[in-house]
């Protein structure tokens, strides 16, 4: 497959690439600062220049694909405004530009418990932005996966996870997040699934056939 990353330069991303590269597939990493274009290509990905926020319609840039993912985020440190353009109206364009380029196949990185408010001003923005997408994604008729992780680490991955519908909160490092997209992006059958994802005691493509049974 060929497959379009926004977000690229995300640390989630950066993670993502080389397993998809190992699978087999291309990948065309979408990012916004050209500055990054090095990093993202040295990781085994294409660099488009694609910045999200002020392009509104990125159809050209996300290309002649066969699946595509939403790994961008407006990050720690932002305002509000960017929760917004970002992690809410960046997930928008790409299901408009997926519709436009005939791309079915759609798979976000979400976040845990968006639908219950908590934290300060600013992370309850970024909830209602991370739900409002979601919702627009499982609306949308595409054939959609949404991955909801918990705490993010820069932990070692253990490769083994816990995966459901609704699970308690817990954290998990971003190299196990990346493996479950990749693993995911290779079974169409996750198409229609909306799982929490935290560590666990189950091999990665174990708990993605549990979570489907």
């Amino acid at each position: 497959m060929k497959i379009a990353v926004l977000g690229a330069h995300g640390q989630i991303a950066m993670l993502l690439h080389s397993i998809l590269i190992s699978n087999g597939h291309e990948v065309a990493g979408l990012i916004r600062n050209p500055e990054h274009a090095e990093e993202v290509e040295k990781a085994g990905a294409q660099s488009v220049i694609c910045d999200v926020e002020s392009q509104e319609d990125i159809a050209e840039a996300v290309g002649r694909v066969d699946a595509v993912v939403f790994a961008a985020g407006a990050g720690p440190g932002s305002g509000a405004g960017r929760k917004w353009t970002v992690d809410r109206d960046g997930a928008l364009k790409l299901i408009e530009a997926a519709r436009k380029n005939d791309i079915s196949r759609y798979v976000m990185i979400s976040a845990m418990k968006v639908e219950e408010p908590r934290g300060n001003e600013v992370f309850q923005v970024y909830q209602k932005a991370k739900s409002e997408a979601d919702k627009a994604l499982r609306e949308s008729g595409l054939d959609w996966t949404i991955i909801r992780p918990g705490r993010l680490t820069d932990n070692l991955p253990t490769g083994r996870v816990a995966l459901g519908p609704d699970l308690e909160p817990g954290e998990i490092p971003r190299a196990d997040v990346a493996a479950v997209v990749a693993e995911v992006l290779e079974m169409p059958e996750t198409a229609g699934y909306q799982w929490d994802l935290t560590s666990g005691d189950t091999l990665v493509e174990a708990a993605i056939r549990q979570a489907l049974s």
